[in-house]
């Protein structure tokens, strides 16, 4: 702008309040141009018809495009429980039946938490530590404690993904290395039971075990015969967890503008896998008595409490509910996004999703069962003894091992890899959100500090490849994500919305942005049903808590509790330290103390709505806004200026 053209502060302001210039944003945008950016916030006082505009931020990004989010919230919530959890506590827990609870705790707390966690990150914009401080100060410990858990998970549940990525290098084999007894990590008593089977002369010794078996045990492990020997690093396995990081580190390193890219591959890419594998197994002889013993319903299992308690912790588990993942990748949506419609298909995909793989898993064990002449139940197992024992025994029967072994490891990396740096994302999130100003500032502060976080996470991971590594990440596994420590947060959760932040106040917030309420069958949820179903779900996890032992035989020593209940009560006693810490440290009374520690933050969104109202009227002459006309108003409007971003 040249030097004739350019108008000062002084003069724009005089000629506006004489009525000599229009609007500061006309329809052509030309004085919109003139103006310098700290002038147009000026201005916009002194033009009724102007919302005032709010403090500028530190760019924070969002979603490209809705399917960014939901790709993203898919590949966090469907991981490897779904393909080896679920199915096997379907079977064990009475079949068809089973959906019965499945269905009941989906449905008062699974969808309602979901909902719950995703709006409040829509519409505070914030991570899940800044998100509880805006709407309840009182419960920021829930933030805390909800990204000391994701920090506990990310370091060993990136373990998983070290194994798989063994598992899938040494498919590139002539031969399927646990296929036979032939290599040097077998011993004596390896035996081939498939073929043994078949050999009518042939005795099976009591102690003889599979090659699949010490493959797992011998070659990848070489796992200690005692909890008090860590024994040597599995270089191997090291490498492997490195690139697991590496690859971390790059879906992660630029936000949600590199986590949004990598999630169409990530997310998407192990449907096509699942399909392929169901696709072989239903056409495995032997696939439709597994089908059959996956779904065969047993009413009499439903009056067992641990049917209701797996199913329970099931959902927690697949839901990523109550670890402020959802809270953080919720914030970066646009704030009209239809945030209700989204919880409801998410869920209903990620339920989908581990009926479905049942189909798969249960189809290829009834194959593996039928070629071995056992009962189904003698070869179905959970967890890793699925991926890593049960899954690799079966494909080495099929014709082109190789080939299905490849797919069925793709999948399981998948899987892994996008739940791993999801959650590594809302962790950066809760953290850069705390120092907005500190962290977007700098171009690569951000970057700088996921590397430190990646580097510790793997250093303290390498012990849990060594070889004694299993039982640290047995401990983990048992306490570190601890379904009581979850319920417990849910618990927390329900009360502070249903009953201090309210129930309605959150229904008129997605109202706003949504354009119309929910069902009410939420809304009560989070008042009663959720806080007394996770409750009762807490009481009877307690009654029935048992102390882990390594394969349900080997006890820990004392220091392995100590370290186990360390993990848990460093997230879980946040929440009531927090609490105790946020009242000491206020002034006045404690009525007073309680009752500036529950009220919402000034700087939401409906508050901004209020201030318009009060303090903008339409102002046809452009003059100054004519002061507040009443008493209720003018006590309004004192509340917000004293209170307010203004």
């Amino acid at each position: 702008m040249s030097e004739g053209t350019k108008m000062t502060d002084a003069s724009v302001e005089i000629q506006l309040m004489n009525g000599c210039l229009d609007s500061p944003s006309n329809e052509n945008g030309t004085m919109d141009k003139q103006l310098e950016p700290d002038m147009k916030n000026r201005l916009a006082f002194l033009d009724g018809n102007m919302v005032p505009a709010a403090p500028s931020k530190p760019e924070r990004g969002q979603w490209a495009n809705k399917m960014e989010f939901l790709l993203a919230v898919a590949g966090q919530i469907i991981g490897l429980g779904n393909v080896w959890r679920f199915p096997y506590l379907c079977y064990k827990n009475g079949g068809g039946v089973f959906f019965i609870p499945y269905v009941l705790f989906l449905f008062t707390c699974g969808i309602p938490l979901f909902l719950l966690e995703t709006s409040l990150g829509q519409y505070t914009s914030q991570g899940s530590i800044t998100c509880w401080r805006k709407i309840c100060p009182l419960f920021e410990g829930l933030g805390y404690g909800s990204q000391v858990v994701v920090l506990y998970s990310s370091i060993y549940y990136i373990i998983i993904l070290a194994w798989a990525f063994f598992y899938l290098f040494s498919s590139f084999c002539s031969e399927l290395p646990w296929a036979n007894c032939k290599n040097s990590w077998n011993t004596e008593s390896c035996m081939e039971f498939d073929k043994a089977r078949g050999l009518s002369n042939l005795t099976i010794f009591e102690n003889a075990t599979s090659p699949v078996k010490e493959f797992w045990e011998r070659r990848v492990l070489n796992i200690t015969g005692s909890v008090y020997e860590l024994g040597n690093m599995r270089w191997e396995l090291v490498l492997c967890l490195l690139l697991s990081w590496i690859i971390c580190y790059f879906c992660v390193w630029k936000g949600v503008k590199s986590t949004g890219k990598v999630v169409y591959f990530t997310a998407t890419f192990p449907y096509v896998m699942l399909v392929i594998l169901l696709v072989r197994g239903v056409t495995l002889p032997g696939a439709a008595d597994g089908i059959k013993f996956y779904l065969y319903p047993d009413p009499a299992r439903l009056t067992d409490p641990q049917v209701w308690m797996d199913a329970g912790t099931q959902i927690f588990y697949s839901y990523a509910i109550c670890i402020g993942c959802l809270t953080a990748l919720g914030s970066y949506n646009k704030y009209n996004n239809n945030c209700y419609k989204d919880c409801i298909y998410l869920c209903l995909l990620n339920s989908g999703t581990s009926f479905v793989a049942g189909f798969a898993i249960f189809s290829v064990l009834g194959f593996m069962a039928n070629e071995q002449k056992v009962n189904i139940s003698m070869v179905a197992e959970s967890g890793p003894g699925l991926a890593f024992i049960a899954y690799p025994r079966a494909v080495a029967m099929m014709p082109l091992p190789q080939v299905w072994a490849i797919c069925f490891f793709i999948m399981i990396i998948l899987l892994g890899l996008d739940s791993q740096f999801v959650g590594l994302e809302a962790l950066m999130t809760s953290i850069t959100d705390m120092f907005p100003s500190f962290f977007h500032a700098g171009r690569h502060r951000r970057k700088l500090l996921l590397f430190i976080i990646s580097v510790a996470s793997f250093f303290i991971g390498l012990v849990m490849v060594t070889e004694g590594g299993l039982y640290i990440f047995q401990l983990f596994d048992y306490y570190a994500c601890s379904g009581m420590t979850l319920l417990l947060f849910a618990i927390f959760q329900s009360i502070c919305i249903g009953w201090i932040y309210g129930a309605d106040h959150l229904y008129d917030n997605i109202e706003d942005m949504i354009g119309y309420r929910p069902l009410p069958i939420i809304k009560y949820c989070w008042k009663y049903v959720t806080p007394v179903v996770c409750s009762g779900t807490f009481v009877f996890s307690l009654i029935k808590y048992s102390p882990l032992k390594f394969n349900n035989v080997i006890a820990y020593p004392w220091w392995g509790y100590a370290i186990g209940w360390w993990f848990t009560l460093s997230s879980t006693l946040l929440v009531p330290l927090w609490m105790i810490y946020a009242v000491l440290s206020r002034p006045g009374s404690l009525q007073q103390r309680l009752q500036a520690l529950c009220t919402p933050a000034s700087d939401l969104p409906e508050n901004f709505s209020k201030k318009n109202t009060i303090y903008c009227p339409p102002n046809p002459e452009h003059g100054l806004p004519p002061p507040p006309q009443t008493a209720p108003e003018a006590a309004a409007w004192n509340n917000f200026r004293d209170t307010g971003p203004l």
